[in-house]
Protein backbone atom coordinates (compact mmCIF):
# COMPACT_ATOMS: atom_id res chain seq x y z
CA UNK A 1 0.00 0.00 0.00
CA UNK A 2 2.81 2.41 0.76
CA UNK A 3 4.23 1.51 -2.14
CA UNK A 4 1.56 2.22 -4.28
CA UNK A 5 0.45 5.42 -2.15
CA UNK A 6 4.01 6.05 -3.20
CA UNK A 7 3.70 5.16 -7.03
CA UNK A 8 0.31 7.60 -7.08
CA UNK A 9 1.90 9.99 -5.29
CA UNK A 10 4.77 10.04 -8.16
CA UNK A 11 2.46 9.94 -11.02
CA UNK A 12 0.20 12.55 -10.14
CA UNK A 13 0.98 16.17 -10.79
CA UNK A 14 0.97 18.69 -8.33
CA UNK A 15 0.07 22.25 -8.76
CA UNK A 16 3.47 22.99 -8.44
CA UNK A 17 4.58 20.54 -10.87
CA UNK A 18 2.06 21.82 -13.45
CA UNK A 19 3.36 25.79 -12.59
CA UNK A 20 6.61 24.63 -13.58
CA UNK A 21 5.93 22.98 -16.66
CA UNK A 22 3.69 26.02 -17.71
CA UNK A 23 6.93 28.34 -17.32
CA UNK A 24 8.94 25.85 -18.96
CA UNK A 25 6.86 25.70 -22.45
CA UNK A 26 6.03 29.20 -22.25
CA UNK A 27 10.42 30.23 -21.50
CA UNK A 28 10.80 27.42 -24.47
CA UNK A 29 8.46 29.64 -26.35
CA UNK A 30 9.58 32.59 -26.22
CA UNK A 31 12.72 31.71 -26.46
CA UNK A 32 12.08 29.95 -30.14
CA UNK A 33 9.98 33.73 -31.03
CA UNK A 34 13.11 35.65 -29.55
CA UNK A 35 15.46 33.48 -31.98
CA UNK A 36 12.88 33.52 -34.88
CA UNK A 37 12.66 37.31 -34.31
CA UNK A 38 16.60 37.46 -34.10
CA UNK A 39 16.83 36.01 -37.78
CA UNK A 40 14.25 37.57 -39.05
CA UNK A 41 15.70 40.90 -37.93
CA UNK A 42 19.26 39.60 -39.08
CA UNK A 43 17.83 38.89 -42.51
CA UNK A 44 15.99 42.60 -42.82
CA UNK A 45 19.47 43.77 -42.13
CA UNK A 46 21.23 42.00 -44.58
CA UNK A 47 18.72 43.03 -47.49
CA UNK A 48 18.43 46.77 -45.96
CA UNK A 49 22.64 46.43 -46.93
CA UNK A 50 22.20 44.94 -50.03
CA UNK A 51 19.43 47.48 -51.13
CA UNK A 52 21.27 50.53 -49.70
CA UNK A 53 24.75 49.10 -51.82
CA UNK A 54 22.49 49.24 -55.21
CA UNK A 55 21.07 53.02 -54.27
CA UNK A 56 24.85 54.33 -53.76
CA UNK A 57 25.29 53.09 -56.86
CA UNK A 58 22.46 54.67 -58.37
CA UNK A 59 20.62 51.35 -59.70
CA UNK A 60 17.43 52.50 -58.72
CA UNK A 61 15.33 49.85 -59.97
CA UNK A 62 17.23 47.16 -58.37
CA UNK A 63 17.31 48.70 -55.19
CA UNK A 64 13.30 49.08 -55.04
CA UNK A 65 13.34 45.56 -56.09
CA UNK A 66 14.77 44.18 -53.60
CA UNK A 67 13.54 46.50 -50.30
CA UNK A 68 9.70 45.56 -51.70
CA UNK A 69 9.58 42.14 -50.41
CA UNK A 70 10.72 43.07 -46.84
CA UNK A 71 7.61 46.35 -46.70
CA UNK A 72 4.90 44.17 -48.68
CA UNK A 73 2.53 41.99 -46.89
CA UNK A 74 3.51 38.02 -47.74
CA UNK A 75 -0.20 37.76 -49.61
CA UNK A 76 -3.20 39.98 -49.86
CA UNK A 77 -6.01 37.86 -48.74
CA UNK A 78 -4.04 37.23 -45.24
CA UNK A 79 -4.00 39.51 -42.20
CA UNK A 80 -0.50 39.06 -41.75
CA UNK A 81 1.31 41.89 -41.31
CA UNK A 82 5.01 42.66 -43.41
CA UNK A 83 8.35 41.05 -42.31
CA UNK A 84 9.48 44.97 -41.33
CA UNK A 85 6.65 45.24 -39.03
CA UNK A 86 8.06 42.76 -36.60
CA UNK A 87 11.85 44.07 -36.64
CA UNK A 88 13.33 46.61 -34.27
CA UNK A 89 12.92 49.92 -34.16
CA UNK A 90 15.89 51.05 -35.58
CA UNK A 91 15.96 48.24 -37.72
CA UNK A 92 11.79 49.51 -38.81
CA UNK A 93 13.65 53.20 -39.59
CA UNK A 94 16.34 52.66 -41.28
CA UNK A 95 14.11 50.52 -43.96
CA UNK A 96 11.33 53.35 -44.08
CA UNK A 97 13.81 55.80 -44.70
CA UNK A 98 15.83 53.82 -47.11
CA UNK A 99 12.47 53.27 -48.89
CA UNK A 100 11.28 56.56 -48.94
CA UNK A 101 14.82 57.91 -49.85
CA UNK A 102 14.40 55.66 -53.05
CA UNK A 103 11.24 56.89 -53.61
CA UNK A 104 12.19 60.92 -53.64
CA UNK A 105 15.24 59.74 -56.42
CA UNK A 106 12.26 57.91 -58.70
CA UNK A 107 10.29 61.22 -58.36
CA UNK A 108 13.44 63.53 -59.11
CA UNK A 109 14.06 61.70 -62.27
CA UNK A 110 13.65 62.97 -66.11
CA UNK A 111 10.65 61.33 -67.52
CA UNK A 112 12.83 60.04 -70.13
CA UNK A 113 15.53 58.30 -67.40
CA UNK A 114 12.30 57.03 -65.55
CA UNK A 115 10.49 55.32 -68.40
CA UNK A 116 13.67 54.38 -69.25
CA UNK A 117 15.09 52.91 -65.68
CA UNK A 118 11.11 51.88 -64.37
CA UNK A 119 9.27 51.17 -67.74
CA UNK A 120 6.49 54.10 -68.40
CA UNK A 121 3.41 52.77 -66.70
CA UNK A 122 5.60 51.94 -63.14
CA UNK A 123 7.71 55.11 -63.40
CA UNK A 124 4.16 57.05 -63.41
CA UNK A 125 2.42 54.64 -60.81
CA UNK A 126 5.67 55.43 -58.50
CA UNK A 127 5.73 59.11 -59.27
CA UNK A 128 1.94 59.22 -58.52
CA UNK A 129 2.00 57.16 -55.39
CA UNK A 130 4.10 60.11 -53.87
CA UNK A 131 2.65 63.12 -55.41
CA UNK A 132 -0.91 62.11 -54.35
CA UNK A 133 -0.18 61.32 -50.75
CA UNK A 134 -0.62 57.43 -51.35
CA UNK A 135 2.87 56.28 -49.82
CA UNK A 136 1.54 57.77 -46.52
CA UNK A 137 -1.19 55.08 -46.08
CA UNK A 138 1.18 52.51 -47.13
CA UNK A 139 3.62 52.79 -44.57
CA UNK A 140 1.10 52.76 -41.77
CA UNK A 141 -1.54 49.83 -43.07
CA UNK A 142 1.70 47.89 -44.24
CA UNK A 143 4.27 48.82 -40.90
CA UNK A 144 2.16 49.50 -38.18
CA UNK A 145 -1.01 48.03 -38.54
CA UNK A 146 -3.01 50.68 -39.25
CA UNK A 147 -2.52 52.91 -36.34
CA UNK A 148 -1.34 56.21 -37.51
CA UNK A 149 -0.19 57.10 -33.74
CA UNK A 150 2.43 54.00 -33.49
CA UNK A 151 4.15 55.24 -36.78
CA UNK A 152 7.58 56.40 -35.58
CA UNK A 153 8.28 60.25 -35.74
CA UNK A 154 11.71 59.34 -37.47
CA UNK A 155 9.60 57.99 -40.21
CA UNK A 156 6.56 60.66 -39.60
CA UNK A 157 9.54 62.99 -40.23
CA UNK A 158 11.07 61.40 -43.78
CA UNK A 159 7.42 61.08 -45.10
CA UNK A 160 6.52 64.81 -44.60
CA UNK A 161 9.62 66.03 -46.36
CA UNK A 162 8.72 63.69 -49.03
CA UNK A 163 5.14 65.40 -49.41
CA UNK A 164 6.57 68.48 -48.91
CA UNK A 165 8.92 68.52 -51.93
CA UNK A 166 6.66 66.88 -54.47
CA UNK A 167 3.10 66.53 -53.49
CA UNK A 168 0.26 68.36 -55.39
CA UNK A 169 -1.02 69.99 -52.40
CA UNK A 170 -0.04 70.26 -48.63
CA UNK A 171 -3.60 69.69 -47.76
CA UNK A 172 -2.93 65.84 -47.62
CA UNK A 173 0.28 66.50 -45.29
CA UNK A 174 -1.54 68.40 -42.99
CA UNK A 175 -3.88 66.42 -42.50
CA UNK A 176 -1.64 63.45 -41.55
CA UNK A 177 0.72 65.70 -39.57
CA UNK A 178 -2.80 66.61 -37.71
CA UNK A 179 -3.87 62.93 -37.60
CA UNK A 180 -0.66 61.74 -35.89
CA UNK A 181 -0.11 64.19 -33.42
CA UNK A 182 -3.60 64.07 -32.48
CA UNK A 183 -3.06 60.57 -31.85
CA UNK A 184 0.45 60.41 -30.87
CA UNK A 185 0.74 61.03 -27.00
CA UNK A 186 2.63 63.82 -25.19
CA UNK A 187 6.54 62.86 -23.84
CA UNK A 188 7.12 61.50 -20.55
CA UNK A 189 10.58 62.38 -19.09
CA UNK A 190 10.02 61.49 -15.73
CA UNK A 191 12.27 57.92 -15.57
CA UNK A 192 10.88 56.72 -11.89
CA UNK A 193 7.18 56.73 -13.37
CA UNK A 194 8.19 55.04 -16.50
CA UNK A 195 9.92 52.01 -14.05
CA UNK A 196 6.82 52.29 -11.62
CA UNK A 197 4.77 51.54 -14.18
CA UNK A 198 4.30 47.42 -15.59
CA UNK A 199 7.72 45.95 -16.64
CA UNK A 200 5.61 44.18 -19.27
CA UNK A 201 5.86 47.56 -20.97
CA UNK A 202 9.69 46.36 -22.21
CA UNK A 203 8.69 43.39 -23.95
CA UNK A 204 5.65 45.29 -25.41
CA UNK A 205 6.15 45.52 -29.87
CA UNK A 206 7.54 48.30 -30.60
CA UNK A 207 4.88 49.26 -33.17
CA UNK A 208 2.52 49.97 -30.36
CA UNK A 209 4.70 52.27 -28.68
CA UNK A 210 4.36 56.20 -29.22
CA UNK A 211 8.33 56.96 -28.86
CA UNK A 212 7.93 60.23 -27.18
CA UNK A 213 9.11 58.69 -24.06
CA UNK A 214 12.78 60.22 -24.27
CA UNK A 215 14.96 63.19 -25.47
CA UNK A 216 15.53 61.58 -28.38
CA UNK A 217 11.85 61.43 -29.32
CA UNK A 218 11.19 64.88 -27.91
CA UNK A 219 13.46 66.19 -30.22
CA UNK A 220 12.17 64.52 -33.26
CA UNK A 221 8.70 65.67 -32.01
CA UNK A 222 9.97 69.35 -31.63
CA UNK A 223 11.06 68.94 -35.49
CA UNK A 224 7.64 67.13 -36.57
CA UNK A 225 5.99 70.53 -35.20
CA UNK A 226 8.62 72.82 -37.18
CA UNK A 227 7.80 71.17 -40.32
CA UNK A 228 3.75 71.08 -39.36
CA UNK A 229 3.98 74.98 -38.65
CA UNK A 230 7.04 76.85 -40.41
CA UNK A 231 6.18 74.67 -43.67
CA UNK A 232 2.93 72.97 -44.10
CA UNK A 233 0.48 75.48 -42.64
CA UNK A 234 2.44 78.04 -44.29
CA UNK A 235 2.05 76.23 -47.94
CA UNK A 236 -1.50 76.54 -47.20
CA UNK A 237 -1.27 80.42 -46.00
CA UNK A 238 -2.53 79.41 -42.49
CA UNK A 239 -0.25 81.60 -40.98
CA UNK A 240 -2.89 83.02 -38.12
CA UNK A 241 -3.15 78.85 -37.31
CA UNK A 242 0.25 78.21 -37.17
CA UNK A 243 1.03 81.69 -34.42
CA UNK A 244 -1.56 80.08 -32.35
CA UNK A 245 -1.05 76.37 -32.31
CA UNK A 246 3.12 77.68 -31.48
CA UNK A 247 1.89 79.26 -28.78
CA UNK A 248 -0.71 76.97 -27.22
CA UNK A 249 1.60 74.07 -27.70
CA UNK A 250 2.54 71.82 -24.58
CA UNK A 251 5.90 70.36 -26.10
CA UNK A 252 7.00 73.68 -26.84
CA UNK A 253 9.13 75.16 -24.14
CA UNK A 254 9.16 78.98 -23.53
CA UNK A 255 12.46 79.16 -25.53
CA UNK A 256 11.64 77.27 -28.44
CA UNK A 257 8.36 78.85 -28.43
CA UNK A 258 9.53 82.07 -29.03
CA UNK A 259 12.02 80.69 -31.24
CA UNK A 260 9.10 79.72 -33.59
CA UNK A 261 7.21 82.64 -33.31
CA UNK A 262 10.69 84.56 -34.39
CA UNK A 263 10.80 82.21 -37.27
CA UNK A 264 7.68 82.80 -38.33
CA UNK A 265 7.41 86.74 -38.16
CA UNK A 266 10.59 86.32 -40.27
CA UNK A 267 8.66 84.08 -42.62
CA UNK A 268 5.88 86.24 -42.98
CA UNK A 269 7.63 89.61 -43.26
CA UNK A 270 10.15 87.74 -46.02
CA UNK A 271 6.34 86.73 -47.81
CA UNK A 272 5.30 90.18 -47.61
CA UNK A 273 8.43 91.68 -49.00
CA UNK A 274 8.48 88.83 -51.87
CA UNK A 275 5.19 90.14 -52.65
CA UNK A 276 5.49 94.01 -52.31
CA UNK A 277 8.79 93.08 -54.73
CA UNK A 278 6.10 90.59 -57.63
CA UNK A 279 3.38 93.64 -57.15
CA UNK A 280 6.27 95.89 -57.98
CA UNK A 281 7.64 93.96 -60.81
CA UNK A 282 4.01 93.68 -62.21
CA UNK A 283 3.72 97.27 -61.95
CA UNK A 284 7.33 98.10 -63.88
CA UNK A 285 6.09 95.50 -66.49
CA UNK A 286 2.36 97.04 -67.12
CA UNK A 287 4.53 100.46 -67.04
CA UNK A 288 7.25 99.21 -69.83
CA UNK A 289 3.77 97.61 -71.89
CA UNK A 290 2.01 100.42 -71.96
CA UNK A 291 5.30 102.84 -72.81
CA UNK A 292 5.83 100.38 -75.86
CA UNK A 293 1.82 100.66 -77.21
CA UNK A 294 2.66 104.38 -76.64
CA UNK A 295 5.25 104.32 -78.72
CA UNK A 296 3.79 102.10 -81.36
CA UNK A 297 0.73 104.52 -81.32
CA UNK A 298 3.14 107.50 -82.00
CA UNK A 299 4.87 105.77 -84.51
CA UNK A 300 2.30 104.66 -86.18
CA UNK A 301 1.02 108.10 -86.37
CA UNK A 302 4.35 109.33 -87.58
CA UNK A 303 3.90 106.94 -90.53
CA UNK A 304 0.56 107.76 -91.31
CA UNK A 305 1.04 111.58 -91.22
CA UNK A 306 4.15 111.12 -93.57
CA UNK A 307 1.83 109.10 -95.81
CA UNK A 308 -0.53 112.12 -96.27
CA UNK A 309 1.91 114.32 -96.69
CA UNK A 310 3.70 112.44 -99.61
CA UNK A 311 0.03 111.66 -101.20
CA UNK A 312 -0.69 115.64 -100.58
CA UNK A 313 2.40 116.45 -102.52
CA UNK A 314 1.83 113.96 -105.73
CA UNK A 315 -1.65 115.51 -105.92
CA UNK A 316 -0.38 118.75 -105.44
CA UNK A 317 2.66 118.29 -107.98
CA UNK A 318 -0.16 116.64 -110.69
CA UNK A 319 -1.41 119.97 -111.07
CA UNK A 320 1.31 121.98 -111.34
CA UNK A 321 2.56 119.39 -114.16
CA UNK A 322 -0.49 120.03 -116.06
CA UNK A 323 -0.26 123.51 -115.79
CA UNK A 324 3.18 123.65 -116.85
CA UNK A 325 2.34 121.16 -119.89
CA UNK A 326 -0.56 123.89 -121.05
CA UNK A 327 2.24 126.71 -120.81
CA UNK A 328 4.14 125.33 -122.94
CA UNK A 329 1.98 124.80 -125.63
CA UNK A 330 0.57 128.40 -125.09
CA UNK A 331 -2.17 127.57 -123.49
CA UNK A 332 -3.53 130.18 -120.78
CA UNK A 333 -4.27 128.29 -116.98
CA UNK A 334 -8.00 128.50 -116.02
CA UNK A 335 -9.37 131.00 -113.76
CA UNK A 336 -12.15 130.18 -111.58
CA UNK A 337 -13.98 132.77 -112.16
CA UNK A 338 -17.14 132.79 -114.19
CA UNK A 339 -16.48 136.33 -115.47
CA UNK A 340 -13.20 135.57 -117.11
CA UNK A 341 -14.59 131.94 -118.67
CA UNK A 342 -16.90 133.88 -120.27
CA UNK A 343 -14.81 137.04 -121.38
CA UNK A 344 -11.69 134.02 -122.80
CA UNK A 345 -14.79 131.96 -124.56
CA UNK A 346 -15.97 135.34 -125.92
CA UNK A 347 -12.12 136.40 -127.20
CA UNK A 348 -11.62 132.33 -128.66
CA UNK A 349 -14.58 132.91 -130.89
CA UNK A 350 -13.81 135.63 -131.91
CA UNK A 351 -9.95 135.16 -132.48
CA UNK A 352 -11.18 131.57 -134.05
CA UNK A 353 -13.53 133.65 -136.30
CA UNK A 354 -10.44 135.76 -137.05
CA UNK A 355 -7.94 132.69 -137.52
CA UNK A 356 -10.38 131.68 -140.40
CA UNK A 357 -11.02 134.61 -142.08
CA UNK A 358 -7.62 135.73 -141.46
CA UNK A 359 -4.70 135.16 -144.52
CA UNK A 360 -2.33 133.87 -142.01
CA UNK A 361 -4.56 131.11 -141.03
CA UNK A 362 -4.85 130.13 -144.38
CA UNK A 363 -1.25 129.86 -144.97
CA UNK A 364 -0.77 127.58 -141.75
CA UNK A 365 -3.22 125.04 -143.21
CA UNK A 366 -0.85 123.40 -145.74
CA UNK A 367 1.81 123.29 -142.83
CA UNK A 368 -0.10 121.18 -140.49
CA UNK A 369 -0.81 118.96 -143.59
CA UNK A 370 3.17 118.72 -144.24
CA UNK A 371 3.40 117.52 -140.48
CA UNK A 372 0.85 114.80 -140.53
CA UNK A 373 2.83 113.96 -144.05
CA UNK A 374 5.71 113.77 -142.05
CA UNK A 375 4.17 111.67 -139.41
CA UNK A 376 2.69 108.83 -141.55
CA UNK A 377 6.40 108.56 -143.26
CA UNK A 378 7.67 107.97 -139.81
CA UNK A 379 5.54 105.54 -139.12
CA UNK A 380 6.25 103.77 -142.38
CA UNK A 381 10.12 103.70 -141.58
CA UNK A 382 9.36 102.05 -138.34
CA UNK A 383 7.64 99.02 -140.11
CA UNK A 384 9.73 98.30 -142.52
CA UNK A 385 12.59 98.48 -139.78
CA UNK A 386 10.44 96.00 -138.01
CA UNK A 387 9.94 93.92 -141.03
CA UNK A 388 14.22 94.00 -141.56
CA UNK A 389 14.65 93.53 -138.15
CA UNK A 390 11.98 90.42 -138.29
CA UNK A 391 13.93 89.27 -141.72
CA UNK A 392 16.78 89.44 -139.97
CA UNK A 393 15.72 87.27 -137.32
CA UNK A 394 14.30 84.68 -139.16
CA UNK A 395 17.80 84.11 -140.95
CA UNK A 396 19.77 83.71 -137.37
CA UNK A 397 17.54 81.57 -136.65
CA UNK A 398 17.98 79.31 -139.54
CA UNK A 399 21.52 79.34 -139.44
CA UNK A 400 21.96 79.17 -135.83
CA UNK A 401 19.08 76.91 -134.37
CA UNK A 402 19.78 77.31 -130.70
CA UNK A 403 19.04 81.42 -130.99
CA UNK A 404 15.42 80.11 -131.40
CA UNK A 405 15.41 78.10 -128.38
CA UNK A 406 17.49 80.85 -126.79
CA UNK A 407 14.77 83.09 -127.23
CA UNK A 408 12.01 80.80 -126.81
CA UNK A 409 13.18 79.96 -123.11
CA UNK A 410 13.48 83.81 -123.22
CA UNK A 411 9.33 84.02 -124.00
CA UNK A 412 8.50 81.41 -121.55
CA UNK A 413 10.90 83.04 -118.60
CA UNK A 414 8.82 86.48 -119.64
CA UNK A 415 5.63 84.21 -119.35
CA UNK A 416 6.77 82.43 -115.66
CA UNK A 417 7.24 86.09 -114.58
CA UNK A 418 4.36 88.27 -115.58
CA UNK A 419 2.45 85.56 -114.17
CA UNK A 420 3.69 86.26 -110.98
CA UNK A 421 0.81 88.48 -108.78
CA UNK A 422 3.11 91.01 -107.90
CA UNK A 423 4.60 91.04 -111.27
CA UNK A 424 1.08 91.47 -112.78
CA UNK A 425 0.30 94.39 -109.86
CA UNK A 426 3.64 96.15 -111.05
CA UNK A 427 2.98 95.98 -114.64
CA UNK A 428 -0.63 96.94 -114.18
CA UNK A 429 0.04 100.32 -112.45
CA UNK A 430 2.99 101.22 -115.03
CA UNK A 431 0.42 100.08 -117.67
CA UNK A 432 -2.05 102.36 -115.69
CA UNK A 433 1.06 105.54 -115.52
CA UNK A 434 1.74 105.24 -119.16
CA UNK A 435 -2.16 105.58 -119.73
CA UNK A 436 -2.57 108.11 -117.88
CA UNK A 437 0.70 110.37 -119.47
CA UNK A 438 -0.96 109.31 -122.66
CA UNK A 439 -4.13 110.39 -121.76
CA UNK A 440 -2.77 114.14 -120.74
CA UNK A 441 -0.67 114.02 -123.55
CA UNK A 442 -3.35 113.90 -125.61
CA UNK A 443 -5.47 116.44 -124.25
CA UNK A 444 -2.92 118.88 -123.85
CA UNK A 445 -2.45 118.05 -127.69
CA UNK A 446 -5.83 118.36 -128.06
CA UNK A 447 -5.79 122.07 -126.58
Amino acid sequence: MASNGSIATTLTPTRDTLSSSQLLSSSVSSLSNSASSRNSSSQITKIYRQSSTLFLTRRLPESLSTILPVITPPSEGTNEPAPIAKASRTTRIKVWSLYLTILNAVVELDSDDGKQAFGSQEWRGLVNKVRDGEVWEEVVKNGYGGVEGDVDSDVVINLATLLLAHARTQKLNQERLEAYLATSSSPNLDIADRLQKDPRRRAMSPSKRNGTDTPRDLNARVKILELYTLHVLLRNNEWDYAREFISMSEVLDEERREAFLQALQSLQDEQNEAEARGREEQRYQEEQLEREIEEARRKRAENEERERRRHEEEASRVPSKRRSSATDYGVEPVRPSSDSNKTRSTKSGSSRGSAVSSPQARAALPKSTSTSQTFIKRAANVVANLQKVLGNMAGSFKTNPMLLLRFLAFMIGMLIVLSRKDVKAQVRKMWDKVKATAGMGVKVSYI
